[in-house]
């Protein structure tokens, strides 16, 4: 067995750098900590080691949105209660809301899209 500090970083094509950057700057307060060369940013989330890399790599630009069999990543709200304000962060900032619910009586959801097609839940 392998002994991990748990996931480290999600690695996600994007067609517009700067789209993309931006949208998950306003929308989850990620922060960018360096760049490796012009078209690819390491994000992540205040106080923790969680990453988010941001490739625009125009020879994989045709990956940008296809999931390959993922069907979506998540984030925790810290807030439970603000739902709302977070699909309308969400839509100002270039998404969209794909479906919400309820996993259990109580248990919001909301699956949205980013810029580039990606689904994360919320």
């Amino acid at each position: 067995m392998i002994k991990t500090q748990g996931l480290t970083h999600i690695h996600l094509y994007v067609h517009d750098l700067e789209r993309s950057l931006e949208f998950y700057k306003s929308v989850f307060g990620l922060e960018e900590r360096f760049r490796d060369g012009p078209k690819m940013v390491f994000l992540n989330t205040p106080g923790s080691k969680d990453t988010i890399t941001l490739n625009e790599d125009s020879s994989e630009a045709h990956q940008a949105g296809i999931n390959a069999g993922i069907a979506h990543f998540g984030f925790r709200r810290e807030n439970t209660s603000d739902l709302e304000s977070a699909i309308s962060d969400v839509e100002a900032a270039g998404g969209k809301l794909v479906e919400r619910g309820e996993h259990q009586p109580g248990v919001p959801f909301a699956y949205i899209q980013d810029p580039d097609g990606y689904i994360i839940e919320l």
